[in-house]
């Protein structure tokens, strides 16, 4: 029977760390969606069935934000592709079809803006 060696011992307590870590820090996505330093979103807007919707909350949340630190479309994009990304594999292939729409209708809405300008 072998012995255990301490760089085994080290080895295992290294990985017993980061497994850890990995659950500890598993919502922080989560948690920016909800408590956004930059945007105050609107609650729960995510689970819109409306892409206009979605896309006009986030577009309202960034043009009245004060502590966005880009433009109020890049910060609204940002976010909204932001939660597509963290959501992932979790997303079902409808909801993440209406999530690309909102993108697209987002786009748009900002540039009606800027043809009104």
């Amino acid at each position: 029977m072998k012995k255990k060696t301490a760089k085994h011992d080290r080895k295992n307590a290294r990985r017993k760390t980061s497994a850890k870590k990995e659950t500890s820090s598993h919502r922080w996505s989560s948690k920016v969606t909800q408590e956004s330093d930059a945007l105050d979103l609107e609650p729960h807007i995510f689970e819109s069935r409306s892409p206009r919707k979605i896309a006009l909350s986030l577009k309202r949340s960034a043009e009245k934000s004060r502590r966005r630190k880009s433009t109020p479309r890049q910060s609204a994009t940002s976010m909204l592709s932001f939660y597509i990304n963290r959501a992932g594999k979790n997303l079902s292939p409808g909801r993440l079809a209406i999530l690309k729409k909102a993108k697209a209708e987002l786009k748009a809405a900002f540039e009606e803006d800027a043809k009104e300008k």
